[in-house]
């Protein structure tokens, strides 16, 4: 995974070898379920499962919450 560059709204990647759009939404989401948003972000890429190496995306930046607080708050937490 390349993270070449950094903005608030996004991050580039330059796909390599075997990119697929699940799996680069299990690696900057942690959720594989997540790649329409990566796929949205992208229209100009042809939509196959396997992406061409060497072509940028562009990865939005998304607020991700804690799947282990559930959204409980921190003192909720502590006895976990």
């Amino acid at each position: 995974m390349t993270r070449e560059n950094e903005t608030l709204e996004y991050f580039e990647h330059i796909t390599i070898d075997g990119d697929r759009w699940d799996l680069l939404a299990y690696d900057y989401y942690n959720d594989a379920k997540k790649m329409n948003i990566i796929i949205k972000a992208n229209p100009e890429v042809l939509l196959k499962p396997v992406i061409a190496a060497g072509v940028k995306l562009r990865i939005p930046v998304i607020k991700i919450e804690n799947p282990v607080s559930g959204g409980l708050p921190p003192w909720k937490l502590l006895n976990q």
